[in-house]
């Protein structure tokens, strides 16, 4: 009998570990279904971008403002612009057409950094069909009067806005560069967070010398970028009572395996999907399969964890300790 491939993620369940994460093949009806076809446990759509949502409000508020002092008695025709259902209508159409599409969970993803209409947003997302919300929070600190606990408190009050209106799972993801990460992801549940996404991959500038200008600059996830989100994940499963999802640097059933192993609920992929296409997800399901019942495993649920910090015979190797070995290890190969 074959390993049971079983998992849950958000609360929801999912038939394995592997999830396709925000990116151009999951906003593509046909790339949807295929990736369901060839064993996608869920799916996170493209997000909606904040910049987004403050064009079109701007542009209902610019044609609010016009037409309503065109003449005094026009003032009483017009409500005001909360009433209004703005924004991008594409992207809610998105969420009923793909849930309408495939039958595996699907996660709509908002893109910003501060509370404005997200909280409306997340309540006309779940309205569409939405099954969880991933807040895909990008947020560059430039303010030197801006301490730490600003910026988490940042992050808090966007998550907490959104909770108050959505009774739909919530997942926060977030880079890596906090003081006390563990503290951290503690506060974001303490709001209501049901999950956290480790690590979301920031664009990076770049500046063309050529014409002088500051270009963004997408680049691919590479497989050694695992070992981040393998290591928090590690010291976080002991500690959280929250669903872990890691992303980043998931290119190879072996790359799934040891995140199950510290603690991973699920897999998210992106960029080893682009480069293979979405029938890669069936070897990746199978690699995985393969790997469990070859080593004895019953179920994801028995190797979940199994490697975690708490689970460790020398919790050090997840900190100050697997530095020096790193060290000493290279200096002697070379």
């Amino acid at each position: 009998m074959r390993a049971d491939l079983r998992t849950y993620y958000l609360g929801l369940p999912l038939k394995n570990p592997i999830v396709a994460s925000s990116g151009p093949l999951t906003g593509d009806l046909e790339s949807l279904q295929r990736l369901e076809q060839a064993g996608i446990a869920a799916v996170v759509l493209p997000s909606l971008f904040e910049e987004q949502i403050s064009r079109d409000e701007q542009r209902i508020h610019s044609v609010y403002e016009y037409q309503a002092y065109s003449t005094a008695e026009s003032l009483s025709f017009f409500p005001e612009i909360r009433d209004y259902n703005v924004g991008p209508r594409e992207y809610l159409q998105l969420i009923e057409r793909a849930k309408r599409t495939v039958s595996v969970p699907v996660i709509a993803s908002l893109n910003g950094s501060s509370p404005g209409g997200w909280a409306g947003f997340a309540k006309l997302f779940q309205d569409a069909g939405a099954d969880a919300i991933e807040l895909n929070i990008y947020f560059v600190p430039t303010d030197p009067r801006m301490t730490a606990y600003d910026v988490e408190s940042r992050y808090i009050e966007l998550v907490a806005t959104v909770r108050d209106v959505v009774k739909i799972p919530v997942a926060v993801k977030i880079g890596a560069q906090f003081t006390n990460l563990p503290h951290f992801v503690g506060r974001l549940a303490s709001v209501g967070a049901n999950g956290v996404v480790l690590f979301n991959r920031f664009l990076e500038p770049d500046i063309d010398l050529a014409t002088l200008q500051v270009t963004p600059q997408l680049v691919l996830s590479s497989r050694h970028e695992l070992r981040l989100p393998l290591r928090w994940i590690a010291i976080l499963r002991d500690q959280m009572a929250i669903s872990l999802a890691a992303t980043s640097g998931v290119h190879f059933p072996e790359d799934a395996i040891k995140l199950l192993l510290v603690g991973a609920d699920v897999c998210m992929m992106t960029s080893a999907l682009l480069k293979h296409g979405a029938d890669y997800v069936g070897e990746m399901v199978e690699g995985m399969q393969n790997w469990l019942d070859v080593n004895g495993y019953e179920s994801v649920d028995q190797l979940r964890g199994s490697m975690s910090y708490g689970n460790s015979p020398d919790s050090g190797q997840w900190e100050r300790a697997n530095y020096m070995k790193a060290i000493v290890s290279y200096t002697a190969i070379h």
